[in-house]
């Protein structure tokens, strides 16, 4: 009788590490095939406000701050915060990427220079500033497909909620944390993240 139960024992521990085995090895597998599909940002080319490329690629090694804007925004002096951090830490590794949209309230109706001009005169602004594109909808641009899809970012689907959304990239070129457009350039949630 005790060699029997011995018995059920050993084929049980062995079925149920068998199937343990499985899980673990399709558990890796649907990550292995996550993390090979999840893209960076370093594939992506934009347009500047003055029409030259600007490479992601060019980036690597830095963390960035993506955040897409708007002149005529009762968020329109985040610009002044968002100077602020980039003057402070440009030469620690990080960099400030704007992208002027016009698809909320039509709060950005300007040409590129227009905006590029509003920037400078009313804001200083120096970090790069990108072509306006749109940044939601059946236009949405590559970029922001690849900012607001789990599929391709590998870390959450989002959708640009408002002007001055904030996407935070890490040094490997990877989505890290998707920021509230209320939520200022200098709150500690951003600046212990550009800081860490």
């Amino acid at each position: 009788m005790k060699t029997k139960i011995i018995a059920l024992l050993s084929v049980f521990m062995l079925v149920s590490c068998k199937n343990e085995a499985q899980t673990n090895a399709k558990s890796e597998l649907i990550a292995k095939t996550e993390t090979m599909n999840k893209e960076n940002i370093y594939q992506f080319k934009v347009k500047d406000l003055s029409g030259d490329e600007f490479d992601f690629a060019s980036l690597k090694g830095k963390k960035i701050l993506i955040v897409n804007s708007a002149s005529k925004c009762g968020l329109t002096p985040q610009y002044k915060d968002l100077e602020a951090i980039y003057v402070k830490y440009k030469d620690k590794n990080f960099v400030i990427v704007g992208f002027p949209a016009n698809n909320f309230g039509q709060q950005e109706p300007g040409t590129n220079d227009e905006i590029g001009a509003f920037c400078q005169k009313n804001y200083g602004v120096t970090f790069p500033m990108m072509s306006k594109v749109s940044v939601k909808g059946s236009d949405m641009c590559e970029l922001y497909q690849f900012l607001t899809q789990k599929s391709r970012n590998g870390l959450q689907d989002s959708q640009v909620e408002w002007n001055f959304q904030k996407y935070l990239i890490n040094e490997n070129g990877e989505l890290e944390k998707v920021v509230s457009p209320q939520v200022l350039p200098t709150d500690a949630e951003i600046v212990d993240w550009i800081s860490k």
